[in-house]
């Protein structure tokens, strides 16, 4: 007698052994075909930045949510980051009689990495989000289509202007929040801690390298169009009425703020691990 055919899946026929591995395969291409997907947009969208017209309004409004109105929750966040490491640093370097080096780590911490990160996951919470839900309404209710009726291409009235502000205007809030980082540092330190203000500024300023804030404010940039990237990706291609629309603002945050996280580790990488 033969022996009986292994089980198979209706969908695809496939023995049941081979199915992980083929919906392993399926993720794999799926991925594969969103990142091309993403990059074809981001090229598009920045190829828009060299041709006219220019939608200078449009850009000035992505600005300034960017810029200004992203400002508080920044600083706050920068000011108590500061805090909380001047703190930190002082608990450890505590037990090694090392608390000299506390102003050196503050102001290398914001600068290079906490400035720019948490610039940036606070600006993809914010912004990535409101980006995602404006362009997906206006998909949903076909303002889009209406836009290229009128022989108005809706990459460059929309998207192009959003990924300029964003490369602009993170860098700018994250010079912001270095500055306000190190004085939230500086005032732990010399109000709770009891360190001299004129020897805590004076090992600040000394420490800090101008390739230690050009890195930090490069970062930003890169951020900054991560940010109104994938806020604009989520929200053009959203589909499926309100439904769709709040599963895409939930995936413009997410998949911007793991972008933040990710190119933060390579640029560090390419910059300072040499």
């Amino acid at each position: 007698m033969s022996s009986p055919p292994a089980p198979s899946d209706a969908a695809d026929g496939l023995p049941l052994p081979l199915r992980p591995i083929a919906a392993l395969g399926r993720t794999v291409l799926a991925l594969l075909q969103g990142a091309g997907s993403l990059a074809l947009f981001g090229l598009e969208g920045l190829s828009h930045l060299l041709r006219p017209p220019f939608y200078g309004r449009q850009f000035l409004a992505a600005f300034l949510e960017f810029a200004f109105y992203s400002l508080p929750v920044v600083a706050l966040t920068a000011i108590f980051s500061g805090m909380v490491i001047a703190l930190q640093s002082y608990t450890g370097f505590a037990r090694f009689n090392a608390q000299s080096a506390i102003a050196s780590i503050v102001v290398l911490s914001v600068v290079r990495e906490l400035g720019p990160v948490l610039a940036g996951l606070m600006v993809a919470g914010r912004l990535g989000a409101a980006m995602a839900a404006e362009l997906g309404t206006m998909r949903v209710t076909d303002q889009i289509d209406a836009l290229t009726t009128l022989s108005t291409n809706p990459m460059k009235y929309l998207v192009a202007p959003r990924l300029f502000a964003g490369i602009v205007a993170l860098p700018l809030l994250v010079a912001v929040a270095d500055l306000l980082g190190v004085m939230g540092g500086f005032l732990v330190a010399t109000v709770k801690l009891g360190f001299n203000a004129h020897a805590y500024a004076s090992d600040t300023i000394g420490f800090v390298q101008t390739s230690d804030v050009v890195v930090g404010l490069a970062k930003a940039a890169v951020f900054g169009f991560l940010i109104a990237l994938m806020g604009c990706y989520n929200g053009y291609r959203s589909k499926g009425g309100a439904q769709g629309v709040g599963s895409a603002t939930t995936s413009a945050v997410v998949s911007a703020s793991i972008l933040v996280l990710a190119f933060d580790f390579i640029l560090t990488e390419m910059f300072f691990s040499r």
